[in-house]
């Protein structure tokens, strides 16, 4: 798969969305087994089926729900996804999109995530549509998804907090958050044309709202909406080539991610003590780590730990510190960071091939430096200073070839 490009004309919806990537050709049993990987294999019965709109063909999803009592809150759901057979990658995903309307919802009620009842979005069919379009992506596993800017309607919606405006406040809020531009050309049609569900998951899986200038269709997948429209209700899934290097969107980096960061005063364990707790951190996955020696009580040395990690680990990364460290109490805060993409690769130079990192400033300039790690191995190997060796490579460094995609 090379890229997507997510069409909503006129809007976007997670049964929509999922529609139209079964219609691309992911298979029904990928979602399938994701849902039973979060144990939602029994509340649910999932169809495809060909329908149209205005002579416009495509998928439409019905769900039926086994489950009509349950409300589920944010804590219920993200305790599902914890618990979930899942990869890593998958389940950071799922999580990310529930944790955005969570947040969302929590705003524009004026209570704390954590209390948010989703109602709708809690509903089995809410369920369905965004991990099935999660399981979608990770099958696909695109180098790159894009998309155009969605419109949002107008009218009412009735919802279990009754009759609300459209766009609905979660719809504002999303949007707000995550700074991105609506279409309102085609406002005047009445109805919700962009759900909190279609939104949320356009905020967390699109990497950028500015489409390539040039790019060729390989395959495409349709899926229909519910409501009739003066104009098609679908949203198309497209599978696309275009040249990567050129058409990197300059707007995305930095990148804006919440973090979690956690932290602790600890003085009654030795430097040797520490030392290992910390690489127990490090090969957890902690994005970076910071300690420093400090006065305490009674006029103890002690160390202050600080570890950055990622949101969906917190809870990981809480029970490793009690079981590997002496701490009695843990400081726990969530934070919002900026980060430049990069990517890792190697360069062929007079020593060989070397590896490299390329980082990618606001302004689109790339930055590319060899790993300390291989300016380490040659000072050793050739008996020369760090800048010798940096000055070699630097004469000699040749194309960068690429390991990974920018991320």
């Amino acid at each position: 798969m090379e890229e997507i490009l997510i069409d909503c004309s006129p809007g976007v919806s997670g049964d929509m969305l999922l529609g139209a990537f079964h219609d691309l050709g992911v298979p029904k049993n990928v979602i399938e087994k994701t849902l039973a990987g979060i144990g939602l294999e029994n509340l649910y019965d999932l169809h495809f089926r060909e329908s149209k709109s205005c002579s416009i063909r495509g998928i439409k999803v019905d769900i039926y729900n086994f489950d009509q009592s349950t409300k589920r809150n944010w804590s219920s759901i993200k305790d599902l996804i914890f618990k979930a057979r899942l990869e890593e990658k998958l389940k950071k995903r799922i999580y990310q999109v529930f944790e955005s309307l969570a947040l969302a919802e929590g705003k524009v009620h004026g209570i704390d995530p954590e209390e948010v009842h989703f109602h709708e979005i809690g509903a089995i069919d809410s369920l369905v549509d965004i991990i099935g379009v999660c399981a979608s992506i990770e099958y696909l596993k695109p180098k790159r998804v894009f998309c155009n800017e969605p419109s949002l309607g107008r009218g009412f919606v009735q919802t279990d907090h009754g009759k609300l405006s459209i766009p609905s406040p979660a719809v504002i809020e999303l949007l707000r958050e995550k700074d991105i531009k609506v279409i309102s050309s085609i406002d005047l049609i009445d109805g919700e044309l962009s759900t909190p569900t279609g939104i949320a998951l356009l905020t967390n899986l699109v990497e950028s709202f500015q489409i390539p200038n040039k790019y060729s269709i390989n395959s495409y997948g349709v899926g229909i909406g519910n409501l009739e429209l003066p104009c098609p209700n679908m949203v198309r899934v497209l599978n696309i080539n275009s040249a990567n290097e050129d058409l990197i969107d300059k707007k995305i980096s930095p990148r804006y991610e919440e973090i979690s960061i956690q932290e602790a005063l600890i003085d009654d364990q030795t430097s040797e003590e520490i030392a290992n707790f910390l690489e127990i951190f490090r090969k957890k996955g902690a994005y970076d780590i910071s300690c420093q020696a400090i006065n305490m009580k009674k006029n103890r040395t002690g160390f202050s730990i600080q570890v950055i990690l990622p949101i969906e680990k917190q809870k990981y990364f809480r029970e490793l510190w009690f079981q590997y460290s002496n701490t009695i109490g843990l400081r726990e805060r969530k934070q919002f960071r900026w980060v430049l993409l990069r990517r890792r690769g190697e360069c062929l130079t007079t020593f060989g091939n070397i590896k490299f990192k390329q980082t990618m400033k606001p302004n689109g300039t790339i930055y590319m430096k060899p790993e300390n790690d291989e300016i380490l191995r040659l000072q050793i190997e050739h008996n020369k200073t760090a800048q010798e060796v940096k000055n070699i490579i630097e004469e000699s460094c040749q194309e960068f070839k690429a390991f990974e995609d920018w991320k």
